[in-house]
């Protein structure tokens, strides 16, 4: 396992971000999005999306738990808020999408990690402080191709701030 911490100083900050993930990702990634409500999941998602050539606003699926968003590979958006337990997520079918030919992105995967891939990135994005639009965002690879993609996103990042 290898993290990469970075600082988000604003919502448009966290959605480059995604847009490099995007931009990065491969058919089978796995992202999983932990952080509290508000924290900048849905706001993350939307730069994965658009770095993939998604137009469509990203929005979260709360209320209907899954989203399929097409562009240079299908983005299958997975929200787990509602769900109480394990057991409900496995009832979910999510195995079609895991595993298929898109990229999948859990927000609130903390409800399932037992059951989700052991390959994946994990991405936890927490408040600096709650009178700040400050994130801090910390990604943690599991398996090779994340390993791979954390250093790309290290050196973006690096390179970004000028050295």
């Amino acid at each position: 396992m290898k993290a990469f911490e970075l600082v988000s100083k604003s919502p448009e900050q966290t959605q480059e971000l995604g847009r490099s993930i995007g931009e990065l990702a491969l058919p089978g990634d796995v992202f999983l999005l932990v952080g509290k409500l508000g924290a900048g999941k849905t706001c993350l998602t939307q730069g994965i999306a658009w770095g993939l050539g998604i137009d469509e606003y990203a929005s979260s699926p709360t209320f209907v738990i899954m989203r399929e968003l097409y562009g240079r590979l299908p983005v299958y958006h997975v929200d787990l808020y509602r769900l109480d337990d394990i057991e409900e997520s496995l009832d979910l079918g999510l195995d079609d999408y895991l595993y298929g030919r898109g990229i999948c992105v859990v927000e609130w995967a903390e409800k399932a990690l037992s059951i989700l891939p052991r390959h994946h990135l994990l991405i936890n994005i927490s408040y600096l402080s709650e009178s700040d639009t400050g994130r801090s965002i910390q990604m943690e690879a599991n398996g090779q191709r994340y390993l791979e993609m954390v250093d790309r996103l290290r050196d973006s990042a690096v390179g970004s701030q000028g050295g």
